[in-house]
């Protein structure tokens, strides 16, 4: 949640004028429009931080204290004291004693554009240009946490108290909680401390930690936690600190308050201090001369955050030089030697307007939101998926609640659960989701596909439209035929039911005997436009066909001409592919690359038993079973035979050339090579007998590295597994681990 705003003086000066514009307000009115307004702004902040309940999203609230601030750049004689924009934090819970800090605790100035950034910087360096001509400016830069700001004192060396900043003066007393957090040393370590120590941090959940704490809540039933920021400020305001030892909490150090004696004299070396002392100091800093440096810290930061150990929020830039941050002082609320640099939100609110029912290729019935539409990391979202009835019943949601939706990056969009204190006064709008009975596609009746099992399925496998849309889709894939005509449209094109037309499929056994003239009479329903701009009107069109005149008559389109040409390649990719695109359920591009090795054809895996096939390294008894079963399906046979008989490739020819140099050896690859991608250097791994895998073990061989390496390069550097540039990836493929020189 963000503190303060830096309004650039342009922007500002813009917002001013256009509410000068407006027509002039009486005083009394825009008395009541102030105080309406920092009410609004004191009810979100206590919330957020009092109640570890925040009713609006971090995004919202900026834009609400903006406004706050606009409307007193305008009148400055409304505004008082007590005003929010004068406020560090928020107020102090009556639930905890309260625990005065040795020395204050500030707030960040929070900027959203890199322009603001540069504007601050700038200023930054003009007012210690003038405050501290001799000392030279160095940028510190680290990650900002989503978590808990934290106070520690240390007296001698021993841990004395533990409190939230509060209202920056005065925060809570939860030195007894802060004691179950296995990170924080409650003595400290080495020597050159000050007997009196003011230590500032954030409590955190880690994100794998959080994801393993809220699927064990979900499986017993129970609510999981909204995200890992409130997950921490909840877990550290337990009145029991037996039930604050049960959550996955954590903590880095930021920062120093009282710090008499210290003899550091820049933040960086305070950092290193620190970690000498057995503070957790976070991994995620780096200090730089040059200004262009924190940008790209910045940027490279924001393509990997979710690579990191937990959530963050934005980027911190510090001034490194103490003598400099004493220079350029404080405003009444912000350091001016500090600031944060906040990501696009991923986290923000919407209303839940409906759950609905998908049905996929292997049968399972998966509900997804549908919401009112939202921006949310870049893209704006109206869909997100449940998984299963049981996870809609865990994460409490009701049609009609206000929802928190977060989109990390390019990951599907998840919605985390309601904002329960808007459902108060709303229950009679809101109501439960119940699951379908029957398939929403054809009809028939739902079920578990074996006892014990969470999903359901239609089991009417054959006939069911939505199920073979959705493998026909699957199969023209990138991780199948990849045949780059064959979306999802043109699939649901060439499967659709009688209305508006049938499509020519009945089972994709068909798909590569398929001619233009099957093609043309194929109609979809699609919304009229006039000069370009949409009527609203519906009207039926040849999908695969250009619309026929009286000059020029109907004929395949580029993309259908296209589409033939594509299914045509396909028929000469290898294997592992084809079983892909079988859609066998459980057989993803990994067992199917293995399975093609051990047996290099499609009429071995299919004579092979269950013993033979689970025994293959990365296939096991359960894709082993499922691959059997599915063999044993009249017409699963034939599409095989029917794929055969088109010309589809079933057997991959043996390179006799290619040498067996990775048998036994598990190879890693992160990152971005310059000359291989990602599915061509997995090949050239299984074709040399090793395995290629996606994560970093104490039983990696090798780990090949290019660049935006990111975590698993660090896990690979902890464990001491060797680490491969692309020469040294060639020199392995070729030679083998005698060929390589490793450090």
């Amino acid at each position: 949640m963000r503190q303060d705003v830096f309004v650039s003086t342009e922007q500002t000066d813009q917002n001013l004028q256009e509410l000068q514009e407006q027509q002039v307000v009486p005083a009394e009115t825009l008395r009541d429009e102030y105080d309406a307004l920092v009410d609004e702004v004191r009810k979100h902040r206590t919330a957020y931080y009092q109640e570890d309940a925040p009713l609006i999203s971090d995004a919202e609230f900026d834009e609400l204290y903006r406004k706050l601030e606009n409307f007193e750049a305008l009148h400055p004689e409304l505004v008082t004291n007590d005003s929010p924009t004068q406020e560090v934090g928020g107020e102090v819970s009556v639930a905890f004693a309260p625990a005065k800090h040795v020395t204050r605790m500030y707030s960040l100035e929070d900027v959203f554009s890199l322009e603001e950034l540069d504007e601050w910087a700038r200023r930054a360096e003009k007012n210690a240009a003038i405050q501290a001509p001799q000392d030279q400016i160095r940028w510190l830069t680290e990650v900002k946490i989503d978590g808990l700001a934290i106070n520690l004192l240390y007296e001698n060396g021993k841990l004395k108290r533990a409190a939230t900043r509060g209202d920056g003066v005065t925060g809570e007393d939860v030195t007894h909680n802060v004691l179950t957090i296995k990170s924080i040393p409650t003595e400290l370590a080495g020597s050159g401390w000050p007997a009196e120590l003011e230590v500032r941090g954030e409590i955190f959940i880690p994100s794998a930690d959080f994801k393993i704490f809220n699927d064990a809540l979900i499986e017993d039933g129970k609510a999981p936690l909204a995200n890992p920021r409130n997950a921490a400020a909840g877990s550290l305001r337990q009145k029991d600190p037996a039930e604050t030892a049960k959550r996955p909490l954590s903590m880095f150090v930021h920062g120093i308050g009282s710090r008499e004696g210290l003899t550091a004299h820049s933040q960086s070396e305070t950092y290193e201090l620190m970690r000498s002392w057995g503070l957790p100091v976070s991994p995620y800093w780096a200090s730089f001369e040059k200004y262009e440096d924190v940008l790209a810290f910045i940027a490279d930061k924001g393509e990997h955050r979710h690579d990191l150990l937990h959530e963050i929020d934005g980027i911190v830039v510090k001034i490194d030089s103490f003598a400099i941050q004493r220079a350029l002082g404080y405003t009444s609320r912000v350091p001016r030697w500090a600031a944060a640099y906040k990501y696009p939100p991923e986290e923000v609110h919407t209303k839940l307007l409906d759950i609905q029912v998908n049905v996929g290729r292997t049968g399972r019935v998966t509900p997804f939101a549908v919401m009112e539409p939202v921006k949310v990391a870049g893209s704006t979202v109206e869909m997100a998926t449940l998984h299963n009835q049981d996870v809609v019943k865990a994460k409490n949601l009701l049609i009609g609640d206000v929802v928190i939706l977060r989109k990390a990056g390019d990951v599907i969009p998840e919605i985390l659960g309601p904002v329960l204190p808007l459902r108060e006064g709303r229950e009679s709008e809101l109501h439960e989701f119940v699951m379908p009975t029957n398939c929403p596609s054809c009809g028939e009746p739902l079920s578990p596909a074996k006892e014990g099992d969470v999903d359901i399925r239609c089991l009417n496998a054959r006939s069911c439209p939505a199920q073979l849309t959705e493998r026909v889709a699957h199969l023209g894939s990138r991780g199948a035929f990849d045949i780059e005509a064959l979306g999802y449209e043109a699939a649901r094109a060439l499967t659709q039911p009688a209305s508006p037309t049938p499509g020519p499929l009945v089972n994709e056994a068909d798909l590569f005997d398929l001619t233009a003239e099957d093609l043309s009479d194929v109609l979809i329903e699609r919304e009229k436009k006039s000069r370009g701009v949409p009527t609203g009107q519906m009207e039926l069109v040849p999908y695969f066909y250009t619309k026929g005149t009286a000059k020029k008559p109907s004929e395949p389109s580029a993309t259908t001409k296209k589409l033939f040409t594509e299914l045509e390649k396909a028929k000469s990719q290898p294997l592992w592919r084809v079983l892909v695109a079988l859609s066998i359920r459980h057989v993803g591009p990994t067992a199917s690359r293995a399975l093609a090795t051990a047996f290099g054809s499609m009429d071995k895996i299919r004579a092979a038993s269950v013993e033979e096939l689970a025994s293959v390294d990365g296939v096991g008894s359960i894709i082993a079973e499922s691959i059997t079963e599915w063999f044993t399906v009249d017409w699963h046979q034939e599409i095989v035979t029917k794929w055969a008989a088109a010309g589809v490739r079933m057997e991959d020819e043996v390179d006799e050339s290619i040498p067996r140099t990775l048998e036994g050896l598990t190879i890693v690859v992160t990152g971005t090579l310059p000359n291989f991608s990602r599915d061509e250097a997995k090949e050239a791994i299984i074709s040399r007998g090793g395995k290629a895998s996606g994560s970093v073990s104490k039983n990696t061989s090798f780990v090949v590295a290019g660049d935006s390496a990111g975590t698993k390069l660090d896990k690979a550097q902890a464990l001491g597994v060797p680490v491969l540039d692309e020469d040294g990836f060639r020199a392995l493929l070729a030679d083998g681990p005698e060929g390589v020189t490793t450090a």
